[in-house]
């Protein structure tokens, strides 16, 4: 009897243990588990969206200061600077001439001086020696341009007097109604080293257009003195200056 009431207590005993357990574990263990698993799900978007806006308004910020700020805005600004240099350059040129001819530098509003509207004299000079000085006034009613240098023939020469490089002017020469350009002529050479020496009875002076050797219109026939004038291989010819001073220099 006592054995199967010891039994019974024992029984009983584990029946309470049990269900305490069980309770306990449907009370706490499983849902604290659930809620502690659900809760890094939940904060994860959380956390993602709230910083999503962060990084959205940083690459947002980044590309808008790239794409419009220091590149885009700077690229349009160095554009535009270089495009106002490129104007201003013209401009400069429009005005005065910016070098001596070619078709990015003549004058925008390019009018070349030439024998339509010009008089054209040629002189020899007694200092230097054996030199002649050409003289060309503007006649016309409006600004003209004389680019490079004159394009000289006595009679029937077949080659062309070479430019003197070094006076090579800053500016294309622009005369206004009533001004007068120079250009100064190396006729021979004064210690007798030029060869095939000839007298000119006849002075054809060319102009160029906007570029190196192109026709910048009708040529000029100056008078030359009676007897003429001696020149041999030496002749050169200096580009048109805005003085005798500068034309009679080489």
């Amino acid at each position: 009897m006592r054995t199967s009431r010891l039994q019974l207590l024992a029984a009983a005993g584990v029946a309470v243990a049990s269900l305490a357990l069980t309770a306990c574990q449907d009370g706490t263990g499983t849902r604290d588990e659930g809620a502690s698993a659900s809760q890094p799900v939940a904060s994860t978007p959380s956390d993602a969206s709230s910083q999503a806006p962060e990084e959205s308004a940083s690459g947002s910020g980044g590309n808008g200061s790239t794409a419009n700020g220091s590149t885009g805005s700077g690229g349009d600004t160095a554009g535009s600077g270089e495009s106002r240099s490129g104007s201003g350059s013209k401009g400069s040129s429009a005005g005065k001439g910016s070098a001596p001819g070619g078709s990015d530098d003549a004058p925008a509003t390019f009018n070349p001086c030439n024998g339509s509207n010009t008089s054209v004299s040629a002189a020899p000079v007694s200092r230097p020696v054996n030199h002649m000085l050409i003289t060309v006034k503007n006649t016309g009613s409006k600004n003209c341009d004389l680019t490079y240098y004159p394009v000289l023939r006595f009679d029937e020469m077949q080659w062309v007097p070479q430019p003197v490089e070094e006076s090579k002017p800053q500016a294309v020469v622009t005369l206004a109604p009533g001004e007068s350009a120079y250009a100064g002529v190396l006729l021979s050479a004064a210690d007798g080293s030029g060869t095939g020496g000839a007298t000119g009875k006849k002075l054809t002076v060319g102009f160029q257009g906007r570029t190196p050797n192109s026709d910048g219109g009708p040529a000029a026939i100056p008078s030359l003195p009676a007897a003429g004038v001696y020149y041999d291989s030496s002749l050169t010819v200096t580009y048109w200056q805005s003085s005798t001073d500068d034309a009679l220099t080489y």
